[in-house]
C-alpha cells in the first residue's frame, strides 16, 4: 500500500505555542465534505488544500494533524465524546491522543478512512487498525461499515485462515499491548496456530514448507509471553509431549545461545595459568542488567512450560537449562524442580553434562569461578550433583521393583566417572568427595574399578592427606569387586594404605581359588558328555587342562605375594613402609581406559559386558618397595 505523502505547513495560530519538537501536518482529504482547491505543487511533496479551512487539531506522537471536525466525529465515538466535554484551557484547540495504538502511521490511515478514501488491509497493518478503531470507538452505531467491523471481518476470514498471515499479525501484536490482548487478537491467533500445528497441514502458499517440524522456526520468532500462550493452546489440542519438547528446545536454541556453548577450561581447571576467571558476557552495566532480566524471564518461562512427561525432553537439555538457571539466579523453586526432573532421568546423562561450574557476579557480568587458593570454593558445583543423585535414589525407591535392582549399573559408571573428573580439583574437600562416593547403594555397582580410579586420582591430587584419611577413603570400595588388572595395579600402588593392599590381594586369592574349583567339575563333565567324539573331546580336555594350569599358577603366585606381604607387614612395627614385595610394572592407563573381567561377566570402559579374557602373565621380581604405577 502506498503511503500518503503530505506537505508540512506551519499553523500561524499555534506556531508560537508549540515547541520545536512538534511538527504540524496539514492533512486534508476532501471527498463529499471538502472541495478540492489546489493540486500537486511539486514532484517531491504534495498537499491537498481545501477551500473550507480546517477546524480541528489532533496530536499523535508529537505530530499535529490539522483536520476537519465533522468527518472524524461522524465515525469516531471517542472524539465525539471528548468534543462534548469542556476543554482544558491549557491544551488550547489541540486534542492529544496519548498511547495511541499503532502511532502516527496508523492514525494517518484512519484519517483516510474517515475522509472516505479507500484503504488497503493486510497482515502488517490490520492488527494496529483494529486496535486503533477500538481506541476511537468506531462502531456500527455511528455508521454502517465502520472500521471495527471491517477490520474484524478481515481478521476472521482472511488472516486466521492462513498460517503465514496469522504469524505476521501475532508478531505485530507485540507492540500493541494491552489492546491486542483485550480485544482477543492474541488469543485467536494462538488458537489458530495451535489448530494448524496439530493438523500438520499449512494452507495455501505455505504447503511447500511441510515437514516434521515445519512450524518450530516460526514459533521461535515470537516473544516469550506469546510463545507460552501458543504452547498452552497446542497442549490443549493434544499434541504429543515429545513434539512440544522439541519446539521448546528450538526456542531455547534461538533465545538462549549461551546454553549450547561449551565453556573452555572447565575440565583441567587451568591452575597455574595467568587468567583465573573468564567472563560469560561483558557489557556496560545498564545493558548487562537489561540482558540479564530478559534471559531470566525466558529461562523461568521455558522451565515452567516443559511437559511433565519424562520423554518430553532429553536429560542433556534439562542439565543445560539447569546451568543457565544457576547462571542467571532464577527462582530457587524452579531450580529445585529442574534438579528433581534431572534426577528422574539421571541414567541418561553424560559426565560432561554434570560438570556444572560455580558462577560469581561482578560489574562486568557473570563469570565462572576459577579458584587459585585452597580458601576458594571448588570450581564445580558439587552440591547440585549431590542433590540430583539423592533425587535419583528417591525416585528409584518409589518406582523400582526389587528385581530391577541388578540392572541399575549405568548410574554407578556415571557417578564414578564424575568423581574421577572432580577429584583433580585441589580445593575439593575429602568430606564432599566421601559423601558423594558413598551415596549409591552397594547393588548399583557390579565392579568397583571406576570407584578405585576416582579414589586413586583424589589421592594423587591431594598428597598431603593423613594416613587416617587415606584409610577412610579406601574403605568406600569393595576389594572383592576389583578386576584382576585393578588388583595388580593396587598391589603396587604406594598411595594406598598397606592394609588396603593386603585386603586386595587376599580377595583376589579367594576369587582365584573359587575359579579353580569351578574348573575341575566342568572338566569332568565335558569329558563324559563328549565320549562319542573322542577327537574333539581330547582337544577340549587339553584346552581346559591348560587353562586350569594357568589359573593354578596365577593362584600360587598371588598366594606367594600374599605371604610376602604378611611378613613385611609384621616387620612394620615402627610404621616404616615396606620394601617392594612385588616389583610389578603395570601402566595405570590400562585400568583407566579398559577394564578386563573374569568369567561371569563385568564392565569395560564403554560399559558393555564382554567375555572374559585370558589372565595376563606376570613376571616375578626381587622383593622391594611398592611403587605407584600411575
Amino acid at each position: 500500500m502506498k503511503s500518503l505523502q503530505v506537505a508540512q505547513t506551519p499553523d500561524p495560530e499555534n506556531q508560537s505555542d508549540r515547541t520545536d519538537q512538534v511538527s504540524d501536518k496539514s492533512i486534508v482529504i476532501p471527498n463529499k465534505h471538502v472541495t478540492i482547491a489546489d493540486s500537486i505543487k511539486s514532484e517531491h511533496s504534495r498537499f491537498v488544500a481545501p477551500r473550507i479551512p480546517t477546524d480541528y487539531s489532533i496530536e499523535v506522537q508529537e505530530t499535529t494533524y490539522n483536520v476537519h471536525k465533522y468527518p472524524l466525529i461522524s465515525k469516531c465515538g471517542y472524539i465525539g465524546r471528548l468534543e462534548a466535554q469542556p476543554r482544558n484551557s491549557n491544551s488550547g484547540n489541540v486534542l492529544k491522543l496519548e498511547s495511541f495504538p499503532g502511532g502516527s502511521e496508523t492514525f494517518e490511515t484512519i484519517l483516510k478512512f474517515c475522509y472516505g478514501l479507500p484503504i488497503d488491509f493486510n497482515s502488517d497493518n490490520v492488527a494496529a487498525l483494529r486496535c486503533a478503531s477500538e481506541f476511537l470507538e468506531m462502531t456500527e452505531e455511528l455508521e454502517d461499515g465502520n472500521l471495527i467491523s471491517k477490520t474484524e471481518a478481515f481478521l476472521t476470514f482472511v488472516v486466521l485462515s492462513s498460517w503465514k498471515d496469522t504469524v505476521t499479525v501475532l508478531k505485530s501484536c507485540e507492540n500493541l499491548s494491552p489492546w491486542a490482548e483485550n480485544i482477543q487478537i492474541v488469543r485467536r491467533c494462538c488458537d489458530s496456530l495451535a489448530w494448524k500445528a496439530s493438523k500438520n497441514e499449512p494452507t495455501g502458499e505455505d504447503t511447500a514448507s511441510i515437514q516434521d517440524s515445519w512450524w518450530f522456526d516460526d514459533m521461535a520468532t515470537f516473544r516469550i509471553d506469546h510463545f507460552m500462550r501458543i504452547i498452552s493452546a497446542i497442549r490443549a489440542k493434544g499434541i504429543k509431549s515429545e513434539t512440544i519438547g522439541k519446539c521448546i528446545m528450538q526456542y531455547a536454541k534461538k533465545w538462549l545461545p549461551g546454553m549450547y556453548e561449551e565453556l573452555e577450561g572447565l575440565k583441567g581447571y587451568g591452575y597455574g595459568k595467568s587468567n583465573l576467571q573468564f567472563t560469560i558476557f561483558s557489557t556496560n552495566k545498564q545493558e548487562s542488567t537489561r540482558h540479564s532480566k530478559e534471559q531470566t524471564t525466558i529461562i523461568e518461562s521455558l522451565i515452567s512450560i516443559i511437559p511433565p512427561q519424562q520423554e518430553s525432553v532429553p536429560c542433556k537439555f534439562l542439565l543445560q537449562m539447569l546451568k543457565m538457571a544457576m547462571m542467571y539466579s532464577v527462582s530457587p523453586a524452579l531450580i529445585s524442580d529442574l534438579e528433581k526432573r534431572v534426577g528422574a532421568v539421571l541414567e541418561d546423562a553424560e559426565v560432561n553434562d554434570l560438570l556444572i561450574p560455580r558462577y560469581q557476579y561482578g560489574d562486568q557480568g557473570i563469570m565462572v569461578n576459577m579458584p587459585n587458593s585452597p580458601e576458594d570454593c571448588t570450581m564445580q558445583d558439587i552440591d547440585v550433583v549431590q542433590r540430583i543423585v539423592e533425587y535419583f535414589l528417591m525416585h528409584e525407591k518409589q518406582h523400582m521393583q526389587p528385581q530391577q535392582k541388578s540392572g541399575k549399573f549405568n548410574i554407578s559408571r556415571l557417578l564414578d566417572n564424575y568423581l574421577a573428573e572432580v577429584a583433580t580439583d585441589p580445593n575439593l574437600s575429602i568430606t564432599k568427595f566421601h559423601v558423594l562416593a558413598e551415596l549409591l547403594p552397594e547393588y548399583t555397582r557390579s565392579f568397583d574399578d571406576g570407584l578405585y580410579r576416582a579414589i586413586d586420582t583424589y589421592l594423587k591430587t591431594h598428597p598431603s592427606l593423613t594416613d587416617n584419611d587415606r584409610r577412610r577413603l579406601c574403605k568406600i570400595m569393595n576389594s572383592e569387586k576389583l578386576s584382576l588388572d585393578a588388583c595388580i595395579h593396587a598391589a603396587q600402588n604406594d598411595r594406598l594404605p598397606l592394609r588396603t593392599v593386603v585386603q586386595v590381594l587376599f580377595a583376589e586369592q579367594v576369587k582365584m581359588r573359587a575359579a579353580m574349583q569351578e574348573k575341575e567339575p566342568a572338566q569332568s563333565g565335558i569329558i563324559s558328555e563328549q565320549e562319542g567324539n573322542q577327537t574333539s573331546a581330547t582337544i577340549d580336555i587339553k584346552t581346559l587342562n591348560a587353562e586350569l594350569e594357568n589359573v593354578k599358577s596365577k593362584m600360587v603366585e598371588l598366594q606367594n605375594d600374599y605371604f610376602e606381604l604378611q611378613e613385611e607387614y609384621k616387620k612394620l612395627s615402627n610404621k616404616e613402609k615396606p620394601k617392594n614385595p612385588l616389583g610389578l610394572g603395570i601402566n595405570w592407563r590400562k585400568i583407566k581406559n579398559s577394564f578386563h573381567v573374569r568369567p561371569g561377566g563385568g564392565e569395560t570402559r564403554d560399559g558393555r559386558d564382554t567375555p572374559a579374557s585370558p589372565h595376563p602373565s606376570r613376571r616375578r621380581s626381587a622383593p622391594g618397595r611398592r611403587v605407584s604405577a600411575s
